[in-house]
């Protein structure tokens, strides 16, 4: 079973995904994936620099993601250019470890499979679904970041009712994190 996990920026996905990985389910991480892609002495990365400029990238050739999330959420043509380089290496990536992974279940984490993924090529979609005002004082309190742009990164995703509408289950994200992991609980007895 191919299982599509997503959800808005600090909704709770990491720790419902880290309760999958805890219960022995293959957890497919496209966060991970897209850094990898634009580690230092790639193509991705070099593709970035020549884009954007050498100075997103630090000395040590890592990606300033500071610097990069100041252009992509501040212009939506700076995000879609980004977006062009990073997406096809992450799916082409994502493929490899799908076609790797043992066991009946694996879950793709995607923040961003409601913006650019056909929901229909996963057998379920489960969105982990929490307020945007409950998202952005998470950003601020558990990220430090500043009020507004927490609400832009919030402002360039899908909103929570596109999320909802490519849902074939909605896990509540606004508890505290064991309400959610007990979510996650039943529906794996759900699918044994």
């Amino acid at each position: 079973m191919r299982v599509g996990l997503t959800g808005g920026i600090a909704s709770g996905k990491s720790t419902a995904s880290n309760e999958l990985a805890r219960l022995g389910v293959t957890v497919i991480d496209y966060d991970q994936l897209a850094r990898a892609a634009i580690a230092p002495c790639t193509p991705g990365a070099a593709s970035v620099a020549s884009t954007f400029g050498a100075d997103v990238l630090g000395p040590d050739g890592q990606p300033d993601r500071a610097a990069l999330a100041r252009l992509v959420f501040s212009s939506d043509d700076a995000r879609l250019m980004l977006e062009s380089i990073v997406h096809p290496l992450v799916y082409q990536a994502a493929a490899i470890e799908d076609a790797r992974c043992p066991g009946p279940i694996v879950v793709h984490e995607i923040p961003l499979l409601a913006e650019v993924m056909d929901p229909a090529s996963f057998d379920q979609v489960i969105v982990v679904d929490a307020p945007a005002t409950l998202r952005v004082q998470r950003l601020v309190d558990g990220r430090g970041m500043d009020p507004l742009e927490a609400s832009k990164r919030i402002a360039a995703q899908a909103s929570d009712e596109q999320r909802r509408a490519i849902a074939d289950v909605i896990w509540d994200g606004s508890g505290n994190p064991d309400n959610l992991r007990a979510q996650v609980r039943e529906w794996m007895l759900g699918v044994k």
